[in-house]
């Protein structure tokens, strides 16, 4: 029988702050950190989710006197510091690191790669500074790599290889990833609208999120998620556009929901993916619709945070548990009007709620789907 494993902490760093109580109380009231920012020389600003870089020196320099780190690393640091303080590192203990690009910035203006680019040095530069004693693992599959990670840690830990991990996720606004998706022309124009008849297109953001993931409770333990089920599919479609009938989405929540041994009916909330692109929503309308999911309330943070890439998936799911306890739904910001071809319950205000079982699903370029089911324990 596989052991339990369960999520009993969690931090972020992003735009709305810099705990997960400022998240949380920026979010109760509404806020976002999408605004119109100067990214590339030569063009026009885009909306965008970014971390003021002042105050994130500032918030760096309280807590670490070394400044030989990246603007990324950084984050990294000031989202793992508190979980680390609070829990120890063993010979048992997994280091998993989720993100799209990295240190793709160091690539600017260079005839050479310099070592930092490698997402394998950036995760060993970090677990060292902290002292983990094993090999870090990356994850870096596109836009599911922070859900993924949360399964990566569930599965190496359920097999016996670790006791606990750390598992952190993180990329940042970069000329390279605006310019990336902005030849798709998947960049909004505006503030983006998951599932609304005017949206159209994303906002990019920037975050680092960290989860401690432990399969042994003690009892000072404030909080503990159980994670119940996860499954990642590719429907392998198109190098960057989904399933139209959203199959490997639906595979991915039917395979975890499975594991989990939970029914449509007894899932309480979903934090979908929602980026607010027309392939996009439309495919997550259709999977929904075909798991029976259409009436639980759903909700896509992306108006709050923009797409963080590799670190959606995770602040995502930290979001969801913040929610369930204090048993409140957070509405998709800027939704007024359906526009999918299928029924969804997109929440519209603060709501209380009793939520106990949380499905959260990601997609990604390449056809990659991930979902994970989540209980508070």
């Amino acid at each position: 029988m596989n052991k339990e494993i369960y999520i009993t902490d969690y931090n972020c760093v992003t735009p709305l702050g810099f705990d997960v109580e400022a998240n949380w109380n920026a979010l109760l009231e509404g806020k976002s950190g999408v605004a119109l920012h100067k990214i590339i020389d030569n063009h026009e600003a885009f909306f965008v989710s970014k971390i003021d870089s002042e105050k994130l020196e500032e918030e760096f320099n309280k807590h670490f006197n070394t400044h030989n780190f990246t603007r990324l690393e950084k984050m990294f640091l000031l989202s793992l510091k508190p979980l680390v303080d609070r829990h120890s590192i063993s010979e048992e203990t997994a280091f998993i690191l989720s993100t799209t690009k990295g240190n793709i910035s160091l690539l600017k203006n260079e005839s050479t790669l310099p070592e930092g680019v490698f997402l394998s040095s950036l995760a060993q530069k970090i677990a060292d500074f902290f002292g983990f004693k094993n090999k870090p693992i990356v994850v870096s599959n596109a836009c599911v790599s922070g859900v993924m990670a949360i399964a990566v840690a569930k599965n190496i830990i359920q097999a016996g290889k670790y006791t606990d991990a750390f598992v952190v996720a993180g990329d940042e606004i970069s000329e390279f990833v605006i310019s990336g998706f902005n030849s798709f022309q998947a960049i909004g124009s505006e503030p983006c609208k998951p599932y609304d008849k005017n949206r159209n297109g994303i906002n990019l953001g920037e975050a680092t999120a960290v989860v401690f993931i432990t399969s042994a409770l003690y009892q000072n333990e404030k909080f503990k998620f159980k994670v119940l089920g996860d499954s990642a599919i590719n429907d392998a479609n198109h190098i960057s556009g989904p399933s139209r009938t959203g199959d490997g989405l639906f595979a991915s929540v039917q395979n975890a929901m499975k594991e989990a041994k939970v029914s449509a009916e007894q899932i309480d909330f979903i934090s979908a993916h929602g980026t607010a692109t027309l392939y996009n929503d439309e495919m997550e309308a259709i999977a929904f619709n075909r798991m029976n999911l259409q009436n639980v309330p759903l909700n896509s943070m992306k108006g709050y945070y923009g797409h963080c890439l590799g670190a959606s998936g995770l602040l995502e799911s930290i979001i969801s548990m913040e929610s369930a306890l204090k048993n409140t739904l957070i509405p998709s910001k800027n939704f007024e009007e359906l526009g999918v071809s299928l029924d969804l319950n997109i929440i519209k205000e603060n709501k209380s709620a009793e939520i106990k079982y949380i499905l959260k699903t990601a997609s990604g370029f390449g056809g990659c789907n991930a979902a994970i089911v989540l209980e508070k324990a």
